[in-house]
């Protein structure tokens, strides 16, 4: 395993992370794996030398939280030996302040977060998405304020577009506050939109990319196929996916496959290692709900593509509408 920092900060992280999303209650989530089941998967990320971990408070509505701190209590020999980071804004409940990033949203989030992770800190507390309505001001006040108070040792944020997060980033450098280290956006080789705008801006200011669905949802991996074919669990359940993906993204996962049988390597080592090697990415986030998987994560690290791979891996894409932002 290779480490890095994460961006211009001085935090080290893994070059893969795991994401903790696929481990949580099965009843909210028909692919959603419960502890036991999730132990065997994430002993074999910190085996391989993963230490970056990635939960949110939505997933299975807390239960992945709670998933996430017993076991990396129990795998690792103290809490400074790895890297945990969760999310605020999505709705926690059915009250009016339940959701989002107001400052009593925020200060009660990360408290309920910290129980459920069973930790008197995280290391980056991320906002979920952007809140159009909640003023910037109030959001990273109260980020930095969580900071100060030792809950949180670095802050990021997800999708988003740029201009909102070249927007927060001045705002938090105007008034002295705690500036985002991480983005952490829709980016893979069938959705490259972040390249337009978002990429290079983080480029510039020395911010982090922590790619979420970098197998855009497993379909580089053959989770599905064209005409509608769902062949997993997760494939058939997630509705979030349908609406990211579609039939004319095939070519692409042609190309995966095409070099991936020329290499005799899975088609996931492919997509992953083309992304590892992209401008800014610190440590695409990867779930997990078979060994294989972090294998696959892991080896992806130190496979090299060269020049004419990677333009065959590119030359299919084709423009998208935005996504991911909500």
């Amino acid at each position: 395993m290779e480490y890095v920092r994460l961006g211009i900060s001085g935090l080290k992280v893994s070059r893969v992370a795991l994401g903790m999303m696929s481990y949580g209650d099965p009843d909210l989530r028909p692919w959603s794996l419960r502890i036991d089941d999730s132990e065997p998967i994430v002993r074999r990320a910190v085996e391989a030398g993963v230490t970056f971990f990635d939960t949110a408070d939505v997933y299975s509505t807390g239960a992945s939280e709670e998933i996430t701190g017993r076991l990396l209590a129990k795998l690792f020999p103290d809490r400074d030996a790895y890297v945990l980071a969760t999310k605020v804004h999505g709705e926690m409940g059915k009250g009016p302040n339940d959701r989002g990033l107001s400052r009593k949203h925020i200060m009660a989030s990360i408290d309920n977060s910290l129980r459920r992770l069973g930790t008197d800190h995280v290391d980056l507390y991320q906002v979920h998405r952007w809140d159009p309505d909640t003023p910037v001001e109030e959001t990273l006040e109260a980020l930095h304020d969580v900071v100060k108070a030792g809950k949180a040792r670095y802050i990021g944020a997800s999708s988003m577009y740029a201009w909102q997060f070249a927007k927060a980033q001045y705002t938090a450098s105007a008034n002295g506050w705690t500036r985002y280290v991480s983005m952490q956006n829709h980016y893979n080789l069938i959705y490259r939109e972040e390249e337009r705008e978002m990429n290079p801006l983080c480029l510039d200011l020395g911010v982090g990319l922590i790619p979420w669905s970098p197998l855009a949802r497993g379909m580089l991996t053959g989770t599905r196929s064209r005409g509608g074919g769902k062949h997993t669990l997760r494939a058939q359940t997630d509705q979030f996916g349908d609406t990211l993906y579609s039939d004319d993204d095939f070519a692409v996962v042609d190309a995966v496959e095409e070099i991936a049988a020329k290499r005799s390597v899975p088609a996931a080592q492919v997509a992953m290692a083309w992304l590892l090697h992209q401008p800014g990415v610190t440590a695409p986030i990867f779930g997990a709900t078979k060994l294989t998987h972090v294998d696959d994560a892991v080896a992806a690290v130190t496979l090299t593509l060269d020049e004419d791979e990677r333009k065959a891996l590119e030359a299919p894409y084709r423009p998208h509408a935005i996504s991911g932002h909500s």
